[in-house]
């Protein structure tokens, strides 16, 4: 653990969740930041309390760490993306190949905005769930792009951010287990319990891996990672 702090973004989802516990293992202070876009899946905002109180829990080192929460509102987003995520409408593929859950520019407003506020808090370590190994092919979630906003922010702002993406080699299986690693049974069934994934924010039903529609593509991918982490030896 350094004596740094971090800006976590925080959606409420599994990935960010574990990310925090990653970020809370090795920071003295970390911060948090939601977005509200206009997403279906608004219902992974409103379990964002619920979870940090639920994680702070787990561990009274965490829960000392563990500093401000901030929501950002980015509704000018959800205005001009006309995609699966931000409309009603069925998830499919694109004629470019890239499902239409992709919303252009997202992952890139996302970490501009959380380095104007890191700044302002004078935090260095921004860190973020994305990841190239199981993802739906969102160019911004790829490590060249998130290495090349690094530059580009640090450039344009003169500080020395690190954008930190703990996830971005690691299958939904691996993000399973880390998350055992971090905080043992109890984090994993936190994040079973209460966070969401869901793109249709469908919360009604309960599966093994928590709650959603089962069959949109969030979904599926959160399921087969927790079935192969289920079955991983114990050890």
């Amino acid at each position: 653990m350094t004596d740094e702090g971090a800006l976590v973004l925080f959606s409420g989802g599994q990935d960010s969740t574990t990310c925090l516990a990653w970020a809370l293992a090795r920071y003295a202070r970390v911060e948090t930041l939601g977005f509200d876009y206009g997403q279906r899946h608004r219902i992974e905002l409103e379990g964002r309390e619920r979870l940090r109180a639920g994680i702070a829990a787990l561990d009274p080192a965490w829960a000392g760490r563990l500093g401000e929460d901030h929501t950002l509102s980015l509704d000018a987003l959800g205005r001009i993306s006309e995609t699966a995520l931000t409309r009603e409408g069925a998830i499919a593929f694109a004629a470019d190949g890239l499902p239409n859950t992709f919303v252009p520019g997202r992952n890139l407003l996302f970490l501009t905005f959380a380095a104007a506020l890191a700044y302002r808090r004078g935090l260095r370590r921004i860190v973020g769930g994305m990841c190239e190994t199981d993802f739906s092919g969102y160019p911004d979630c790829r490590d060249d792009t998130i290495k090349a906003l690094q530059v580009t922010l640090n450039l344009g702002m003169d500080r020395r951010f690190v954008l930190e993406t703990p996830l971005m080699w690691v299958d939904k299986a691996g993000t399973w287990a880390l998350a055992q690693d971090l905080g043992g049974r109890a984090l994993v069934d936190l994040i079973v319990e209460d966070t969401h994934t869901c793109y249709l924010g469908e919360r009604g039903t309960r599966h093994e891996w928590g709650y959603g529609c089962g069959t949109c593509p969030a979904c599926e991918l959160r399921a087969k990672g927790f079935r192969a982490f289920s079955a991983r030896p114990i050890p």
